[in-house]
């Protein structure tokens, strides 16, 4: 059985720039790799991603939920755990904690009714291991825009959304990691990408060591 690692937290956190550092060193390692992103990389997963954050959707709280459910729960069946039976280590850019942020503590959905969503979308498909990437929302924002060189009004649903909004969402993400401190790892996302990497690095070869 392999290892499945996620990473998390807020716009800007340079989730893409570690996930992309972890797959370099596993595969020069000698692991095999499997990358990938929430929503996206099946056909169902991919449509949806475009729908969902694009700034003209309109959809409710509930129904965005499930639509982000229903691309884990491809993204699980087809591509992550046949990975990880194999042998892989999967890494996930974003995985079931990010409903709970975003759509829990963000949108303010009733966590217990949205866990058994997320429970039900994941058939025990769980992390080894979570790396949160966590700094200020305006600290974020402002790499999101340096990074894309997009202005505001031509950002995602999720990137337009109010300070407000991102502060709720970085709330929640604290929340989930001091309850399962066993799971997470917290990391101060301002730090220099290659000490974030060293950090997570250090952390994943801990858990290949024991097996997970």
């Amino acid at each position: 059985m392999g290892l499945f690692v996620t990473i998390e937290g807020p716009e800007g956190a340079g989730k893409s720039t570690q996930v992309a550092l972890l797959d370099h060193a596993l595969a020069g390692a000698g692991y095999v790799v499997c990358q990938v992103r929430e929503p996206g990389d099946t056909p169902l997963g991919d449509h949806l991603r475009e729908l969902l954050l694009a700034p003209s959707t309109v959809v409710s709280p509930r129904a965005e939920a499930l639509l982000y459910c229903a691309a884990r729960a491809e993204l699980v069946e087809n591509v992550i755990r046949p990975a990880l039976a194999s042998g892989a280590v999967v890494i996930a850019d974003r995985y079931a904690d990010s409903t709970l942020a975003y759509q829990g503590a963000g949108r303010g959905l009733p966590l217990d009714a949205l866990t058994a969503v997320v429970q039900f979308a994941i058939a025990g498909c769980r992390p080894d291991l979570t790396i949160l990437l966590d700094l200020p929302v305006e600290d974020g924002l402002a790499r999101k825009e340096a990074a894309t060189a997009l202005r505001p009004a031509e950002w995602t649903r999720f990137e337009r959304e109010t300070v407000a909004f991102h502060e709720r969402v970085r709330a929640g993400y604290r929340r989930l990691a001091a309850a399962e401190p066993g799971r997470w790892l917290v990391l101060d996302a301002r730090a220099p990408a290659e000490a974030l990497h060293a950090t997570i690095w250090g952390a994943v070869q801990r858990r290949l060591s024991r097996g997970g």
